[in-house]
Formats: structure tokens, C-alpha cells, sequence
């Protein structure tokens, strides 16, 4: 049984981004061809994204699969923030791999965001992050301003982290 806590679940698919949340889109270049594609998708849906990142992963999926439950954490040692998604939806496609989670109850955001790899029609590999969230608890609010602007750095690392991966393939 799904636990999402908010409505408007798959936006990050199909558009536009829902009205009332802070929005977040980036994209960034991260290889060339269909092997680093093929590599970046991997690196995507089997979290190894994520974890070369530095943030904390356990999934009830070995990969990124409609309604497994996720958790993602981040912080130093016992100090963490602990955040529970489900997949919302999946992209396995020939020039377009990539998933989307959704916030589940307890997690500091409600919302849902999206990471997906493109392979486009010049060999260039792109990397988006899209997203839309609001504060859920109180010390996303108390953190204010600085939520969006940590999502915003955190999608531009993951891009970065991407790029080494793929160009290690």
C-alpha cells in the first residue's frame, strides 16, 4: 500500500510541475554514445549514482522498480537525515533510462523527484534532475531558503559523479 504524501504523483513525467512547491531542474552533460548511455542508466537505476555521492541507499529493489520503497540518507556517522521514498515510475527505454521517487510519511520534503539519462540524436548523454518539494517537518522549514539551494547542489554533484562514472565504463 502506497504511503505517498502528496497528490500530484508523476508530474515529474509527464509535466507540468505543479504550482506551490520549490521547482528544481537541471541537466547536465555527462558522455558520448550508447555504451556511456548504457553505463550512465546502470549508474542511475542501480543507485551506484547516489552512493558514489556519498548518500546512503537501501531499496527493497536491487534496482529502480515501480513501488520499491527507498530510503536515502545523508550527514556523518550517527548525525543523518533519513528520507522514505517509493518509485513512482520508470523509464527503461532505448534512448531514455531514468526513474522517479516520491515522498513517503516522515520524510522532511513532500514531493517527488526524477532522475533520468538521455541518449540524444548527436551522441551526447544528458543527465536531468527534475523535481518539485515543500517542507513536510519542521526542520525543513526551519532550514527555509537553504533546502532548495542544497537540492540544487546536490543535483549538480550528482551530475558531476555521473560523468566520472561513466567516463570509468
Amino acid at each position: 500500500m502506497s504511503t505517498l504524501t502528496y497528490p500530484e504523483v508523476g508530474a515529474t513525467r509527464l509535466g507540468p510541475l505543479p504550482e506551490g512547491y520549490n521547482h528544481l531542474h537541471h541537466r547536465a552533460a555527462v558522455g558520448r554514445g550508447r555504451a556511456q548511455f548504457e553505463a550512465a542508466g546502470a549508474a542511475v537505476t542501480e543507485w551506484r549514482m547516489h552512493r558514489a555521492a556519498g548518500a546512503g541507499v537501501k531499496s527493497s529493489a536491487s534496482r529502480a522498480d515501480p513501488q520499491a520503497a527507498v530510503e536515502v540518507s545523508a550527514g556523518v556517522g550517527r548525525i543523518r537525515v533519513r528520507a522514505l521514498c517509493e518509485i513512482v515510475w520508470t523509464a527503461y527505454e532505448n534512448d531514455r533510462i531514468g526513474f522517479a521517487y516520491g515522498t513517503r510519511a516522515r520524510h522532511p520534503e513532500r514531493g517527488e523527484e526524477s532522475f533520468v539519462v538521455e541518449l540524444a540524436d548527436d551522441g551526447t548523454v544528458w543527465f536531468t534532475v527534475t523535481a518539485f518539494s515543500r517542507p513536510a517537518c519542521w526542520y525543513a522549514r526551519l532550514a527555509g531558503p537553504l533546502v532548495p539551494l542544497a537540492q540544487h547542489w546536490y543535483a549538480r554533484r550528482l551530475g558531476k559523479v555521473l560523468r566520472r562514472i561513466v567516463s570509468a565504463a
